[in-house]
């Protein structure tokens, strides 16, 4: 067993693991953040996206010794006080999941895209988060979910949130709610 050190979701915690146990699993097993998915254990799906020191990572790949020492947001962390951080509230109102396998770890992916980019365009999107699988919702809905969370954070600034320009075309429903 080694022991490790790590914060997650803004809480420490210290806890002997095998040297070989993936993070995925220690989130799961140990600490109880079942929001992070177990999709594949090949780093194919993406479903166990989380932050590692602020960058999205596939939990599945990177064992719990390699987050001694280091900050993991997870799906459950990502927005303060029990609420809805902006790309939650923005793939709820825009149907960008349907069974919601993926969604956490979409989520995760789609936050660090916009650290990168806080204005992408569908392209860029769909080039940002093309290493997360969903198998439902064909995408169209996820692109335009990020650009409405792009739009409220970038906007959150001025002290009042609307939400982005974003093609409705297949939510017709949304542009009737705004």
């Amino acid at each position: 067993m080694t022991q490790i050190n790590v914060r997650v979701d803004g809480v420490t915690y210290t806890d002997d693991v095998e040297p070989r146990t993936l993070l995925v699993h220690y989130l799961r097993e140990q600490l109880g953040k079942v929001g992070t998915v177990i999709g594949c254990d090949t780093s194919n799906c993406g479903a166990c996206t989380v932050h590692l020191d602020g960058a999205a990572v596939k939990s599945c790949t990177v064992l719990a010794v390699q987050a001694d020492g280091g900050e993991v947001t997870t799906i459950e962390g990502l927005a303060p006080n029990g609420g809805l951080h902006p790309m939650q509230k923005a793939f709820h109102e825009m149907h960008g999941l349907q069974c919601g396998y993926c969604t956490p770890g979409m989520i995760m992916a789609s936050v660090d895209l916009l650290k990168e980019n806080p204005d992408p365009s569908d392209s860029e999107v769909r080039e940002g988060i093309e290493g997360n699988l969903c198998r439902c919702t064909g995408y169209q809905n996820i692109v335009r979910a990020v650009q409405q969370a792009a739009g409220e954070m970038r906007t959150a600034g001025n002290g009042h949130t609307s939400p982005a320009e974003v093609d409705t075309a297949a939510a017709p429903h949304v542009a009737a709610q705004q």
